[in-house]
């Protein structure tokens, strides 16, 4: 298969043929469709997320699945999939609860494995991990969900339980940041975006962000704040699979439309340029690369 490759931090990533991936027994390989460009797959190029090298790349993908391993059950070839970025291993107490985004022995492809900057890339525990994709949902669009779009939403819904007409502020508009103000606006919350890029904030006002602020500058969290009015702190780690229905049910309605979100779209032998541009402070919006329909 044709796979983006590069054999050291930092060295030019190359469009080469590797063999193809095995199945596990407990996956599937899924032929891509179209996979994100994320600040994530650009931390782990340069070695500040350890991973095995050589590496392939790509952590946000959707596509077809071509082959299913002999312990899956409910996936055959043909199926249209994305999966979250964090797949669990389907079997520890995290999984069994439903908080597969946080299971300790979790696979994410990109990462401890080759990822989705290929034509081909294998999902382990499947049953436990992928995600029917709706025909009213393209490759590009889902390509988006898997990371920065579903880690919004976990927080703003989940974690944030943001109601109509709540003051939801929105600190930093990257990929997360505009993904969490279109997500906040969609429900009918007040969304305030914060960012020290103009086009960050004129974007997030394309999106529903009801005012912006220009935070040149540091912006410090008050902690005095947090402590005196027991204000909570959480973290968002993605998605388990069992949660995107809810998210995907509007997404196919289009009540998000998170291919609004899509700056660029490139084709495989582009990821290089893309990786290598995030050196510098990137633009509005996220790069997908499309390989099928």
């Amino acid at each position: 298969m044709k796979a983006v490759v590069y054999a050291g931090y930092g060295a030019d990533p190359v469009l080469t043929q590797v063999a193809d991936p095995d199945c596990p027994a407990d996956g599937v390989v899924v032929a891509v469709g179209a996979t994100g460009v994320c600040r994530s797959d650009w931390h782990a190029w340069k070695g500040h997320d350890p991973v095995t090298l050589p590496h392939i790349g790509g952590h946000e993908f959707a596509g077809v699945v071509v082959a299913a391993g002999p312990g899956v059950t409910g996936w055959h070839a043909g199926d249209r999939v994305t999966v979250p970025f964090a797949c669990g291993c389907g079997r520890c107490e995290h999984c069994l609860a439903g908080d597969a985004q946080v299971c300790p022995r979790q696979t994410q492809p990109g990462f401890t494995g080759p990822g989705s900057f290929a034509e081909l890339v294998a999902v382990h525990a499947a049953d436990a991990n992928l995600v029917a994709l709706p025909a009213e949902v393209d490759f590009v669009t889902a390509a988006c969900l898997g990371c920065r779009f579903a880690t919004a939403f976990r927080a703003v819904t989940a974690h944030g339980r943001v109601r109509p007409a709540d003051w939801l502020a929105v600190h930093g508009c990257g990929g997360v940041g505009l993904s969490a103000v279109m997500v906040g606006a969609a429900l009918g919350a007040r969304v305030l975006a914060v960012d020290v890029s103009a086009a960050a904030l004129a974007r997030a006002r394309e999106l529903g962000a009801e005012a912006v602020v220009d935070a040149a500058g540091p912006v410090p969290l008050p902690m005095d704040l947090v402590i005196a009015r027991e204000l909570e702190i959480y973290g968002s780690h993605g998605m388990a699979a069992r949660d995107y229905p809810a998210m995907m049910r509007l997404v196919a309605d289009g009540t998000l439309r998170p291919g609004r979100l899509v700056g660029e779209v490139i084709a495989l032998g582009d990821v290089g340029r893309v990786l290598a541009a995030m050196d510098r402070p990137a633009g509005a919006g996220m790069t997908v690369v499309r390989l099928a329909g």
